[in-house]
C-alpha cells in the first residue's frame, strides 16, 4: 500500500530517515496478544489454580486495567481492530477468516506497524495472524519487517494455494506432492478433515514446517522474539514487537516441561507456559539496559472458549459467559501496561479503554503521524499515566459480535443476547439492561425500572450499526 498517501505524508518521506539519538529515544513497544485467555486467568486477575507470578510482577510495575475491552468476540475481527484502531466492521473484517478464502484485512488500511514504520521503527510480527494468509493480506504488506507463525488458528489446515519454502521441513510423513493429492482427492472440500490441525508455520511469506510442532511453538516464539529484540537493541533503533501467542487456542499444546503443570489442566500450564517466556522477555529488556524504555503491553484477543471442556478452557469470572458473545465475558479481558517512569507502578485504572484506543496513544507517544483516514479508537495516554481525574473518552462503547451490545458508564444494553452453545442454560429476553457496577455477571435485567435509560442506548446503538455498515 501507499502509506506515504495513507498517512498523509507528502514531504516527510522524501527526507532520509536517520536514526540517531533523536529515533533511539522513542520508546520500544511490545505487544503480547494471547488467544482466548480468559478475565480471570492471571494471579493477579484472580486466578485460583493458575500461577503466574512474571506477569504478576508486570503489574505490579505497571497498571492493570479492570474494564478493557476488544471490538469483538472472535480472532479476526479482535485482531483487526487491534491494529487499525477501529471497530471491526469500519475495516471489512466481521468473521473469522478462513484458509483457501480470497479474503483478509485490505491493505489499504493502515496498520500500528505500518504507522510506526514511517517514524523509524523496526518492527516484526510473531505467532498467529488470521488477518488473510495470501500474499497481499499477510504481516510483509502490512507494515512489519519479518513475519515468523502460524498464519491462523491452529485448529485448521493448510491453504491450497500455500507456497513452501524449498528446504521446508515436513513432518509426518507429509510432503508438498501428497498434500496436493490430498486436496485433489477432496475437492468437495476446503478444508480435508485428515489436515485438520495441522498447521504451517511460515517464515515470511513461505510455510518453513508442516505440520508445525506445536508442542514446542510458544517457545519458539519466544526464542524469534529475543532475537528480534536483541538486534535492534544492538542497533540502537526502536522496534515494534508484536507477538501473538496462537495458546490457549485448541488444540492446547505446551513443551514436556510445562505439562501437567498447573491445577487447571492443559490450558493452565499453557498458560504458565507463556508466563515464563514472557518473564524471559522481560529479563532480557532489563540484561540489555533498555527497560526503561519499552512498553510492555500483557492482552488476550477474547474471551474463553467455554466449550472445549475442562482441561481445554478458561474463564472470565466473575463476567458472564465468553467467546463468541457480546457479554462482557466474550469481550472484556486482562490488560496490562508497564512503561518504567512513565505508568505508575502498582495501579490499577476502573476506566473503560480498548485495544481500538492503543494505535492512537501509540501515535501520541511515539510522535507518529495518524493515518489519515477516521478511527474509532481514542488517545488515552492520561489514562495510561495515571492522571489524576483522567476519564474514558467514550461515552457509548460497541460489542458487536452476533450479539448486539453498548456500554455507556456503568450500564449495558443488549439489543440481542447470542449465548455460547451448551455454555448456559440462561435463555434470551429480547433487549436487556444491566448495571455492571451492581451486577457485574449481567444477571439481573432492569429494562423496565430504566427504560430512558434503555431508549438512549438502543438509539446510540441503531445509530452506530447504520452507520458502521457502510462501506468505508
Amino acid at each position: 500500500m501507499n502509506i506515504t498517501k495513507a498517512l498523509g505524508f507528502t514531504a516527510l518521506l522524501q527526507i532520509p530517515l536517520v536514526y540517531s539519538a533523536f529515533a533511539a529515544g522513542k520508546p520500544n513497544i511490545i505487544i503480547i496478544f494471547n488467544d482466548d485467555q480468559g478475565y480471570q486467568d492471571l494471579g493477579c486477575y484472580g486466578s485460583p489454580n493458575i500461577k503466574t507470578p512474571r506477569v504478576d510482577q508486570l503489574a505490579k510495575e505497571g497498571m492493570r486495567f479492570t474494564d478493557h475491552y476488544v471490538a469483538s468476540s472472535v480472532c479476526s475481527p479482535s485482531r483487526a481492530s487491534l491494529l487499525t484502531g477501529c471497530y471491526p466492521q469500519r475495516v471489512g473484517v466481521k468473521g473469522v477468516f478462513f484458509p483457501n478464502t480470497d479474503r483478509g484485512l485490505d491493505s489499504k488500511h493502515v496498520t500500528i506497524a505500518e504507522m510506526l514504520k514511517t517514524n523509524g521503527y523496526a518492527t516484526a510480527a510473531v505467532g498467529k495472524w488470521h488477518l488473510g494468509d495470501k500474499p497481499e493480506f499477510l504481516p510483509t504488506n502490512q507494515g512489519f519487517d519479518s513475519y515468523y507463525g502460524i498464519p491462523y488458528s491452529n485448529d485448521m489446515y493448510p491453504a491450497k494455494g500455500m507456497k513452501y519454502a524449498d528446504n521446508c521441513l515436513f513432518r509426518e510423513e507429509y510432503s508438498e506432492k501428497i498434500i496436493g493429492e490430498i486436496f485433489a482427492n477432496n475437492l468437495s472440500e476446503n478444508n480435508p478433515k485428515v489436515l485438520k490441525n495441522r498447521v504451517p508455520l511460515m517464515r515470511n511469506n513461505e510455510c518453513v514446517e508442516f505440520p508445525c510442532d506445536q508442542t514446542t511453538i510458544t517457545k519458539r516464539y519466544a526464542e524469534e522474539s529475543l532475537q528480534f529484540i536483541k538486534e535492534n537493541a544492538a542497533s540502537k533503533k526502536p522496534f515494534f514487537l508484536y507477538l501473538a501467542n496462537t495458546m490457549p487456542h485448541t488444540p492446547i499444546f505446551t513443551t514436556p516441561e510445562f505439562k501437567g503443570k498447573s491445577r487447571q489442566g492443559l490450558y493452565g500450564d499453557a498458560i504458565e507456559e507463556i508466563d515464563f517466556y514472557t518473564g524471559k522477555i522481560l529479563d532480557q529488556l532489563k540484561e540489555l539496559g533498555i527497560e526503561k524504555n519499552t512498553i510492555v503491553i500483557y492482552t488476550s484477543d477474547n474471551g474463553p472458549w467455554l466449550t472445549e471442556g475442562k482441561n481445554n478452557s478458561g474463564s472470565a469470572l466473575p463476567l458472564f459467559e465468553g467467546k463468541f458473545t457480546s457479554f462482557d465475558g466474550g469481550m472484556r479481558v486482562p490488560f496490562i501496561i508497564r512503561w518504567p517512569k512513565k505508568i505508575p507502578a502498582g495501579s490499577v485504572c476502573n476506566e473503560l479503554t480498548s485495544t481500538i484506543d492503543i494505535l492512537p496513544t501509540l501515535a501520541k507517544i511515539t510522535g507518529a503521524r495518524l493515518p489519515d483516514t477516521e478511527l474509532d479508537g481514542k488517545n488515552i495516554v492520561n489514562l495510561w499515566k495515571g492522571e489524576k481525574g483522567a476519564k474514558t473518552p467514550h461515552d457509548n462503547y460497541f460489542l458487536v459480535f452476533q450479539g448486539e451490545a453498548v456500554r455507556s458508564g456503568d450500564w449495558k444494553y443488549h439489543k440481542k443476547e447470542v449465548f455460547q452453545v451448551k455454555a448456559t442454560t440462561r435463555k434470551s429476553e429480547g433487549a436487556t439492561l444491566y448495571n455492571l457496577k451492581n451486577d457485574i455477571g449481567e444477571s439481573v435485567n432492569v429494562i423496565d425500572q430504566y427504560p430512558e435509560v434503555a431508549n438512549r442506548l438502543a438509539k446510540a446503538l441503531d445509530a452506530h450499526l447504520k452507520y458502521i455498515s457502510k462501506e468505508k
